[in-house]
This record gives structure tokens, C-alpha cells and sequence, in this order.
């Protein structure tokens, strides 16, 4: 069976890079290859070449695609209701996707000076736009401290981001991952309750 008979156009990319994100998952960023990748495919060697022109190439791919998976996660989180209980339903959606997804958060957030850097960058920003138009909404309703919305967002990821590191190590395994959650984002949510003048 030959290459053309067994894809249709677009069809071996989204397969190459599916075969990518289980190597990735198996092997790490380091035993990832094209040319293994060919073979976990079913391809020639050069086929992959045709739609990545190197590895890097295939990483910032793969990075894109994550990004555009969590922002689905994030759109079907949305909901109705107090901030705060929305604040907390967009914290278990990145937990969770943080926690199955270990080997590809780094190269979503990793900044590099490629060709696609801008695509990249694009790809996070449609990714966070529904929880940082939460804030700002928050902001909005006076719920939530003023400052830039894209800034609070960040520090919060960092707080989710480090808790989904250690759940996924197993450092917290004497916790409850949800318990450690609902603390976190109980923290979070004083720290971004506006202040009085004399606080």
C-alpha cells in the first residue's frame, strides 16, 4: 500500500504527530526521532521531513497542539456562577490536563527563537484568553484585586503549575490531589480579593 493510498491530504501529519505524543510520553524529548517516528508510522523515512523540516520543528508542533487542547479544555469549563467557584472549575481543568499531560507542558511553555515562536505565541494566547477575560470580569464586578489580567493569570498558572508538578511526581501522594486543589485555589482567590485602603 503506498503512502497516498493510505493518507489522504493533512491526514499523515495529525498521525505523525499522534505517533509523536505517545514516543514523547514513552521515550522523553530526548529519544524522540524522525526517522523512528517514520517507522512507529508506517512511512518512509523522508515522509515526515514533508511536513517537519527538523525535530524542533516537530516539538514546536506537538507544543501547538497542546495548547490548542487546553484551550478546549478551558472553553468547556465555562459556566455559570460566583468567580469563585468559576476560578476553581478553570483550576481542576488545567490540573487535570497538566497532570495527564507531564511530558508536554514544557515544550507548550518553553520560549525559543524559532519560526514558529509567533505561532506559539499565538496558539497560548487564544489557549488562556477564557480565564484571563475571567479575571478581567472579576475585576469588572470589583470581586478581584485590579492589575493586569494576563499578569494575575500568570502567577496563579505558576501556583497551578507547581502543584501539578508535585501531584504528578507522587510528592504529594500522602494528600488528596482535590483537597491540595481546593486549598490552592482557596489561597489564590484571597490573594486576588481587592484590598481595603488601610490593607
Amino acid at each position: 500500500m503506498s503512502l497516498h493510498s493510505r493518507y489522504h491530504h493533512g491526514d499523515l501529519r495529525a498521525a505523525l504527530l499522534r505517533h509523536a505524543e505517545t514516543a514523547l510520553r514513552k521515550v522523553g524529548v530526548d529519544g524522540l526521532s524522525l526517522r523512528q517516528l517514520a517507522r512507529d508510522t508506517g512511512v518512509s523515512h523522508a515522509a515526515p521531513s514533508r511536513h517537519f523540516r527538523d525535530k524542533q520543528a516537530l516539538l514546536d508542533a506537538l507544543a501547538i497542539t497542546g495548547l490548542e487542547r487546553l484551550g478546549d479544555c478551558f472553553e468547556q469549563a465555562v459556566t455559570d456562577g460566583p468567580i469563585t467557584t468559576r476560578l476553581q472549575t478553570f483550576a481542576r481543568a488545567y490540573l487535570r490536563f497538566a497532570v495527564d499531560n507531564p511530558e508536554l507542558l514544557p515544550l507548550m511553555f518553553a520560549r525559543r527563537h524559532s519560526s514558529t515562536a509567533a505561532e506559539i505565541q499565538v496558539a497560548a494566547e487564544r489557549a488562556f484568553a477564557v480565564p484571563i477575560a475571567l479575571i478581567a470580569e472579576g475585576q469588572a464586578a470589583g470581586e478581584i484585586v485590579p492589575g493586569d489580567p494576563k499578569r494575575l493569570g500568570v502567577t496563579a498558572l505558576a501556583a497551578l503549575q507547581g502543584l501539578a508538578t508535585f501531584v504528578g511526581s507522587g510528592y504529594t501522594a500522602d494528600y488528596d490531589s482535590e483537597d491540595l486543589l481546593d486549598d490552592l485555589v482557596g489561597h489564590l482567590t484571597l490573594g486576588l480579593l481587592p484590598r481595603s485602603p488601610t490593607s
